[in-house]
């Protein structure tokens, strides 16, 4: 399998098990066409490689490269550069990352958006060797002004060369964009850095997977009523922001799904929350299995917030027993597990 279930490995990834063997592991963020992918794979075949995207139609297009090349040492995830190295990388495992021109986000209200910043680069260090070769290119003059000052400021970071950037590389390929901005007058920078041996403190700890969370409250309100009374609702925590925009009635009206969305790192999730009817009578509030979710600590707290709202519609309304970790605090029961 080329392209992985990025959703469903484990956290972190034994990528030893992955490539059936134990390689030095290199990875390329935003790999585009995947023209530089490729070339890396071939020039490196001792190497584990790893490209990451974000955009679909590059994600097939890299993996029809590689499979026509024939490199049994590249995969391929669709996800963000955060997920693969806070979630999916051990600390210091990364020999090599591969940077090539970034989405730049021009627009100043935009910048926060950008790739290369304190955090990133802290997070980088936890997850790199050290003496790992980091390697940045960019065409945006304003963006290579950002990552220079960037760069200057981590303490996990030094330039294998005398300056900081270079703008002539001729040892490279040149990927499509790097050749369109050439194309048109545009100087390139290309940063050649190292991890150094300064301790990074790891306050980016892979994402724990809990057990799938369960909430059993009564109320005398049936599931309709229920549904009635919601409109779209949003909570912030100090971990994770959650927002719960439609809530669904079956046809049988025995369950509501509750199409949830939550911003926590390194695992933002779009979820199903389900409020379902036992023949008991009482409520279950729970993670619906729709799309293999990852039950983290923010899903806990987001069916936490979904059960205090359903039994804050009622006087009578109570929670009975719940199992869910993770911080929670305001349950009216103690945790108790269920069978």
């Amino acid at each position: 399998m080329i392209t992985l279930p990025e959703r469903r490995l484990p956290w972190p990834t034994p990528w030893a098990e992955i490539f059936g063997r134990d390689a030095p592991l290199l990875v390329e963020i935003g790999f585009g066409g995947g023209h530089f992918l490729v070339d890396l794979a071939r020039k490196r075949p001792s190497a584990n490689i790893i490209g990451v995207e974000i955009s679909l139609p590059s994600l097939r297009r890299g993996e029809r490269k590689i499979v026509h090349a024939g490199l049994p040492n590249a995969r391929l995830l669709q996800c963000s550069a955060r997920y693969l190295l806070w979630a999916l990388c051990a600390p210091a495992s990364v020999a090599e990352v591969y940077i090539n021109f970034p989405d730049p986000w021009p627009k100043a209200a935009h910048h926060q958006r950008r790739l290369i910043n304190e955090s990133f680069l802290h997070l980088l260090a936890t997850r790199m060797e050290a003496n790992g070769r980091l390697d940045i290119a960019t065409d945006h003059a304003d963006y290579a002004e950002w990552i220079t000052e960037a760069l200057a400021q981590t303490p996990y970071f030094e330039s294998r060369l005398p300056v900081p950037f270079v703008t002539e590389d001729n040892e490279r390929l040149r990927t499509k964009y790097e050749n369109i901005a050439l194309a048109a007058g545009r100087a390139c920078h290309y940063y050649k850095w190292r991890r150094n041996e300064t301790l990074a403190p790891d306050i980016f700890p892979p994402p724990e997977e809990l057990p799938m969370p369960h909430v059993i409250l009564e109320t005398p309100l049936s599931l309709p009523e229920i549904e009635s009374h919601f409109t779209s609702f949003h909570v912030s925590t100090d971990d994770v922001h959650l927002r719960f925009m439609e809530m669904f009635l079956a046809r049988d009206e025995v369950s509501l799904l509750v199409d949830t969305y939550l911003k926590e790192e390194p695992v933002p999730q779009r979820v199903g929350l389900q409020i379902r009817r036992r023949p008991s009578g009482d409520l279950v509030v729970g993670l619906h299995e729709l799309g293999f979710p990852r039950p983290t600590s923010g899903i806990h707290t987001a069916v936490r917030h979904l059960a205090d709202w359903a039994v804050s519609l009622h006087p009578a309304g109570r929670i009975v027993r719940h199992n869910l970790q993770g911080g929670v605090q305001q349950m009216e029961a103690e945790t108790d597990l269920l069978d």
